[in-house]
């Protein structure tokens, strides 16, 4: 297997409130053995560092010795441009599901394009939430027996590693028009944040206890179309300039009265 190089590394590996220290330190030993480095921690759940991730990693201490924390799963894949939701349950989100073979050929073609990229893995008991996943590109699913389809945390994470390790690496890297660049997830939060705030204010989001669930589909929507940092500030300038068009609008209604009446006294005006 070719080394990998800074211009293009591996997926990160991104545990979502980990509950156990054990099944950190499995999983940096799982990492270790395919070829991972990278290892981030969202709100664990005991805090971190946790001495008892280093007993069970058995030597693996260089992910758990690098391992950066985040409060949220927005902040863990700001700087990353494609992320894959592991999980068996897709939680209402119209995102492409993938087998975790399938998944690791396209994260293979998108590292080899230089796109960061990774892998969230929810916590143990719970699994992920809705609005995490929505901020996702895709779902993997590790096809097992459906008659029994509870895997560990290690075991999720190694079955998607052993897939990355063995996949080809030579796949044909995706190329776009002048090589633009793939927005990024901080870059994505902005556009979901303007828009949001600017429908909040329009009303749009009516009645208020269907908001998340809104939310949640313009986020799928807008994150499968993966934007190129010049389409995501195209759009937010779109967004801009719809809010200054409608503000014009009701400036030169309130300015002109006759704007307001009924057609036929616009009529009478214009006979």
């Amino acid at each position: 297997m070719p080394a990998e190089t800074p211009l293009n590394p591996p997926p990160v590996v991104i545990l979502d409130r980990p509950q156990l220290a054990e099944n950190i330190g499995a999983v940096a030993r799982a990492m270790a053995n395919f070829g991972l480095h990278e290892l981030r921690l969202v709100s664990p759940r005991d805090g971190w560092p946790q001495d008892r991730a280093w007993a069970s990693a058995s030597g693996a201490d260089w992910p758990l010795r690098d391992a950066r924390v985040f409060e949220t799963v927005a902040d863990a894949v700001a700087d990353l441009q494609l992320v894959y939701a592991c999980t068996a349950r897709p939680r209402e989100t119209h995102l492409p599901v993938l087998t975790s073979h399938h998944g690791a050929t396209e994260l293979r073609t998108a590292v080899s394009a230089g796109l960061r990229c990774a892998w969230l893995f929810g916590a143990e008991r719970a699994g992920l939430e809705t609005m995490d996943i929505a901020l996702c590109h895709g779902i993997v699913t590790i096809p097992i027996d459906p008659k029994f389809h509870s895997l560990n945390l290690a075991q999720a994470v190694v079955v998607n590693a052993y897939e990355w390790w063995t996949c080809a690496p030579d796949a044909a890297a995706p190329r776009l028009t002048g090589e633009a660049a793939i927005a990024d997830g901080a870059m994505m939060m902005g556009v979901y944040e303007h828009l949001e705030g600017e429908l909040d204010r329009a009303g749009f989001f009516f009645p208020p206890e269907k908001k998340p669930s809104m939310q949640r589909n313009l986020r799928v929507a807008l994150g499968r179309a993966r934007f190129t940092e010049q389409e995501a500030r195209t759009f937010r300038g779109v967004i801009t300039a719809l809010v200054r068009g409608r503000g014009r609008t009701f400036a030169k209604s309130s300015a002109d009265p006759l704007s307001s009446r009924e057609p036929d006294d616009a009529e009478d005006r214009r006979g």
